[in-house]
C-alpha cells in the first residue's frame, strides 16, 4: 500500500506551503497542476509533495534545502504557471517557506523496533 504522505528524510529539510482559494471553473488548472507535480519531481533536491483541496487548497512541497526550493520557483514552466495562477486560477494565495526541524507520526507496521 502506498502511503499518502511524502517520504521525507531526517530533518532538516525545507517545506514550501502553498495555500490558496480558487476562482470558478477549471480553465486548464487540472492539467497544469498535474504537469507541475511531474516537473517538480524531476528537479534536483525535490523530496515529495502532499496536496488537498476542499474549498481551501493546501499543497506542501518538500525540498532538500532552500536553494533547491528557490531554484524550483525559477523554473520557466513554473513561472508560467505562477503567472496563470495570479491571472486566472486563484482568488487568493499565500506561500510560506519553513525549515522542518522535527518530523514524527504514527509508527509504521513495517518499521523496525
Amino acid at each position: 500500500m502506498e502511503l499518502p504522505f511524502a517520504q521525507t528524510p531526517e530533518p532538516p529539510y525545507v517545506a514550501v506551503i502553498f495555500t490558496s482559494t480558487r476562482t470558478d471553473g477549471d480553465q486548464g488548472y487540472a492539467a497544469m497542476a498535474q504537469r507541475m507535480d511531474q516537473l517538480a519531481s524531476e528537479q534536483p533536491g525535490y523530496l515529495g509533495i502532499e496536496s488537498v483541496r476542499d474549498g481551501l487548497g493546501i499543497t506542501v512541497s518538500y525540498w532538500q534545502d532552500e536553494d533547491a526550493a528557490r531554484a524550483w520557483k525559477q523554473v520557466g514552466a513554473h513561472l508560467i504557471a505562477q503567472a496563470r495562477g495570479r491571472d486566472t486560477w486563484y482568488a487568493d494565495y499565500r506561500v510560506r517557506v519553513a525549515t522542518v526541524t522535527r518530523d514524527y507520526g504514527m509508527p509504521r507496521a513495517d518499521a523496525e523496533g
